[in-house]
């Protein structure tokens, strides 16, 4: 992978676009006065030329150049198909 770039695993969340897919990104923090793990999840939009991701699978994307408004994240392999 590219030095300086961002790189984010994920599950798909949504495929109905072309060539484009909704990423779930989850992350927990500890909340800093009551000490629980809060999780947070943000959705990205990703690149995926060939339409090869499905809802479900779990995917890693890495950060690149703006392609839409939306869309800077692009799809680099699929790490877990969905059953």
């Amino acid at each position: 992978m590219e030095a300086n770039k961002k790189s984010f695993t994920g599950r798909v969340v949504s495929d109905k676009m072309d060539k484009t897919i909704v990423v779930a990104v989850s992350s927990r923090r500890l909340h800093p006065l009551y000490k629980k793990y809060v999780t947070t999840t943000k959705k990205v939009k990703a690149h995926d030329e060939r339409n090869e991701a499905k809802i479900g699978d779990t995917v890693r994307v890495l950060e690149c150049r703006h392609i839409s408004k939306d869309k800077c994240w692009r799809l680099v392999q699929i790490v877990e198909r969905a059953r």
